[in-house]
């Protein structure tokens, strides 16, 4: 009997969340990895840095990843590269400024790369797989969809995408002739991009901004300070153009900015007059009303230069009553809090912030619900895999999907991780692999776990104590201590009666522990730690992390 081909869809990240997106391809034994995104911290995530996918999937299967196609150059796809080619020695295809981005960011972790530049309308054999790039829209140029081609049918990827029809310079619109002719020709599997599915009607256009740009600049009377995602390039060319009608200079503060502005116009994707960019250092020569400000800041990042503005923490800018502030984005889920808490910052100060959908400074670059409609018209999938997105967005792209007259059964809502298996008698949920999270903190990438962060909250919130005995383990008898030591638990001075009586249960402990001689130190640690527990939480109601240190002496 001849052996039934499969072919799987296997995300392994990007799934019931924003960010880290990360999708295998398999067919038989050769697999096509989509992107390999970065997502930012939660709150609960204390003092880590960066959120990669659990990639070990892939290491486990590396003799079958034939290679990484890439659809454009925002963190949450190019973010987990440096980490990932670290383990997995494979080409990676990308467009031109997609590629520039990824080796910029592998230059700085001194990573191998070996690359491989596309265009829009280029396709690649590797192994099985055909894959074509198409040209899509989106908030940073050089956008792409794939048509991956496979024995068993042709799978579509949107990528992240819109329907702009009067795209800013050096962008371009959406191949929907190309899709069409996709759908006409059979789509087994449409993967599509649900970030705005929960959003009705259609997505502005990116040159909405600019008129809106062209208007406040024209209008403000000081400094102009903008703060968006340093990866908008195409908000980065208005706020330049915008400057330019008003005989104003720009200077682009804060790293992550610096650089992909300068690899954009390197590249060409960006167009910058000769005499228009300006130093920090050369802001405060300027009267106010020529001097235009872009920043990052924008999600109220702790360490980015709005922020630290808003906090009056900048080394060298400041706000000056009248300054404006435009911010030129929406609050990604989870960034709300913050966001809010600079713009009252802001205001503090004195400086004039325009912010919020309903000022018209901020355009998505995801498709809303009749774009996406469009797409999965022209496409005509027979299987749809909504992806891209919270689990919410995920359920209502699907009942899109349903609307328009894709069977339920045809329809899969899928979490990271799990596989969606193809043969030629079906599709169907087939199982699920390791997936999940990566958390990086510092130079360690996966060293940091469930046990370490739930340590790092329980300091945060109730503190550390630390008490130290001294034992002759000869005589098993304490010699000096016990002594307490408290870190973020009480203040020690108001709290000094309590202290003594927790270190005369410690001592007592102890010494019930040296009654028998010989002496399990572990089992003598254990019972200190429970008897302060049960003292701590009687007074105060809090549980301090406890760590009792035990020195050895001999007679």
């Amino acid at each position: 009997m001849p052996k039934e081909h499969k072919l799987q869809i296997i995300p392994l990240g990007g799934l019931g969340e924003i960010g880290k997106n990360m999708t295998v391809i398999r067919f038989d034994n050769q697999i096509l990895v989509v992107d390999a995104g970065l997502a930012f911290p939660e709150d609960d995530m204390l003092g880590i840095d960066l959120v990669i996918p659990d990639y070990s999937y892939l290491i486990e299967n590396q003799d079958m990843v034939l290679g990484i196609v890439v659809t454009h150059g925002h963190e949450d796809h190019i973010g987990a590269l440096p980490y990932l080619l670290r383990d997995l020695h494979v080409p990676v295809f990308a467009t031109k400024l997609t590629m520039g981005l990824i080796e910029s960011k592998l230059q700085e972790t001194n990573g191998r790369l070996t690359g491989n530049v596309v265009q829009p309308g280029d396709s690649v054999r590797l192994g099985d797989f055909k894959v074509e790039f198409i040209q899509v829209s989106h908030s940073i140029p050089d956008s792409v969809g794939l048509a991956i081609t496979t024995p068993l049918g042709t799978i579509i990827h949107t990528g992240d995408f819109k329907m702009d029809h009067t795209p800013i310079a050096n962008e371009k619109v959406l191949d929907i002739a190309k899709f069409a002719e996709l759908g006409r020709k059979g789509v087994l599997c449409l993967l599509s991009d649900s970030t705005n599915a929960e959003r009705p009607g259609y997505t502005q256009s990116e040159s909405e901004v600019g008129l809106v740009f062209n208007e406040t600049f024209q209008f403000a009377k000081d400094r102009i300070i903008l703060a968006s995602f340093a990866s908008n390039i195409s908000r980065i060319q208005q706020v330049i153009n915008a400057a330019m009608l008003t005989s104003r200079k720009v200077a682009i503060v804060g790293r992550s900015m610096l650089n992909y502005a300068t690899i954009a116009a390197e590249l060409g994707y960006l167009t910058v007059p000769d005499g228009i960019l300006i130093s920090e250092d050369e802001i405060l020569t300027l009267p106010p009303n020529q001097v235009c400000i872009v920043m990052t800041g924008s999600q109220g990042e702790p360490m980015s230069a709005l922020t630290r503005i808003a906090m009056n923490d900048h080394k060298k800018l400041e706000i000056h009553p009248g300054d404006t502030v435009i911010i030129s984005a929406n609050p990604v889920p989870g960034n709300e809090k913050s966001v809010s808490r600079t713009i009252d910052q802001l205001f503090r100060q004195g400086a004039n912030v325009i912010h919020g959908s309903s000022s018209n400074v901020h355009v998505s670059g995801h498709a809303s619900q009749e774009d996406l409609k469009l797409i999965l018209n022209v496409v005509k999938p027979k299987y749809f895999v909504p992806m891209h997105g919270e689990y919410r967005m995920l359920i209502n792209h699907g009942r899109i999907a349903e609307r328009l007259g894709i069977p339920s059964e045809n329809i899969f809502i899928a979490e990271n991780g799990s596989v969606i298996e193809f043969t030629r008698r079906g599709a169907g949920m087939a199982g699920k692999v390791s997936a999940g999270k990566i958390l990086v903190d510092g130079l360690g990438v996966g060293d940091v776990g469930n046990i370490v962060l739930r340590d790092r909250k329980q300091l945060a919130q109730e503190g550390i104590l630390i008490v130290v005995l001294t034992i002759n383990r000869d005589t098993c008898e304490i010699v000096s201590g016990p002594d307490v030591v408290t870190r973020g638990f009480v203040y020690v001075r108001e709290s000094e009666s309590m202290l003594d009586e927790a270190k005369d249960k410690a001592r007592q402990t102890a010494e019930k522990c040296l009654e028998g001689g010989a002496v399990e130190w572990v089992s003598m640690k254990n019972q200190v730690r429970d008897t302060l527990n049960k003292h701590f939480y009687e007074k105060t109601r809090r549980r301090p992390m406890i760590l009792p240190i035990i020195q050895e002496v001999k007679s």
